[in-house]
């Protein structure tokens, strides 16, 4: 048997404690960090580039990210 399944990988799914569509709760779940450092993080690195590149890619993840099984 293979030592990896697919149970032991961490997965990219949108957080169901979500403040809009989940994504950076989701990306804070990933990594185990806190969602308000991602949230912080977001909102600065948007502000800095003129906003426009960080709301594509919100709404790319938004769009990519699967919805997560917990509730």
């Amino acid at each position: 048997m293979h030592p990896f399944t697919t149970n032991d990988m961490k997965q990219l799914t949108k957080s169901p404690e979500r403040i809009l569509a989940g994504v950076c709760g989701g990306i804070a779940d990933f990594f185990g960090i806190s969602p308000t450092w991602v949230r912080a993080g977001y909102a600065v690195l948007t502000c800095c580039s003129i906003a426009f590149p960080g709301i594509l890619f919100y709404l790319l993840f938004t769009c990519i990210m699967p919805k997560s099984n917990m509730k």
